[in-house]
């Protein structure tokens, strides 16, 4: 009987050294410059900075103050009426009629929305109502509201309402619309109905849609106060910041016209940065819905 082990061929065995030798560096270091352009506030601060620059560069070469002021003249503008607290109070009080409004448009974008969402009846009153008023300007009913509401703080919600509730509402309606058939059969089979499958199953998948209606709304609201309070203002005698922009062009205090509409910049700035970049933060892009 052969042996089958000793006709078997013998492989010869190999041995393996462990190289020790590094590679080098695998990752580059990022350069002071490179991790400075990689963060957005720092890119947006020498924009602003350039932008300041040539504002500052074309005035000057302009020489004429009451056309186009410097921007350090409008810059000493601003600080002057900080300091005296003028700006400041009509800040306030822009501010104050703003929120009235903008939270009155929000709720009643909120009511015909949830109901658009329930009913068919809802459906077509928004899609009616918002084809009719959304393309209707929200300073063009002014005058009709000083007729209703008197020379007032109403005649100023009343306008502001207008200019957000669309917005908001065509937003919210479009956000409605696109959730996907199989999130709603999820609420369904989870026998969800009316506020509660609104709340659990629409507003968090169309979350996206309602804050873009929101960012839309509140810019509309700031645009048409401004420009309101600077007729209510001129017919009242009191008002905000839009009525500091009227007083000091009726005072040829050019320098506190711009420093009033740098005003308006800044707090725009502000909302979009402080408030709405930190709501998208802390929600669609925490739930993976935004890179």
């Amino acid at each position: 009987m052969t042996n089958i082990n000793a006709t078997a061929p013998q492989r010869p065995e190999f041995v393996r050294q462990i190289i020790t030798k590094t590679l080098g560096v695998v990752e580059k270091p990022l350069s002071l410059w490179e991790k400075l352009y990689n963060i957005g506030a720092i890119r947006k601060v020498v924009l602003l900075i350039i932008l300041a620059s040539v504002w500052e560069i074309y005035a000057r070469s302009l020489d004429d103050p009451l056309l186009f002021p410097t921007f350090s003249a409008t810059i000493e503008a601003f600080l002057s009426d900080i300091g005296t607290g003028v700006l400041l109070h009509r800040v306030w009080l822009s501010i104050q009629i703003l929120t009235q409004g903008y939270a009155a448009g929000l709720v009643l974008a909120a009511l015909f929305t949830g109901l658009a969402s329930m009913t068919r009846i809802g459906t077509d009153l928004l899609e009616t109502l918002t084809s009719m008023f959304n393309p209707l300007p929200s300073i063009a009913l002014l005058p009709l509201a000083l007729i209703w509401f008197g020379l007032g703080n109403g005649s100023l919600v009343f306008v502001l309402i207008h200019s957000v509730l669309w917005a908001v509402a065509l937003n919210t309606h479009t956000g409605f619309q696109s959730v996907s058939p199989t999130l709603r059969m999820v609420g369904s089979n989870y026998g969800l109905s009316g506020l509660t499958y609104i709340a659990k199953i629409l507003i968090p998948a169309a979350f996206p849609n309602i804050l873009t209606g929101m960012k839309i709304g509140w810019a509309f609201a700031w645009r048409t106060l401004i420009a309101a309070e600077l007729v209510f203002g001129a017919s009242s005698g009191s008002g905000g910041l839009g009525w500091y922009i009227y007083e000091n062009k009726n005072d040829l205090e050019i320098p506190n016209v711009f420093a009033g509409l740098f005003t308006v910049i800044i707090i725009g700035l502000a909302v979009e940065h402080l408030i709405f970049q930190n709501l998208t933060k802390y929600t669609i892009q925490r739930w993976g819905m935004q890179s």
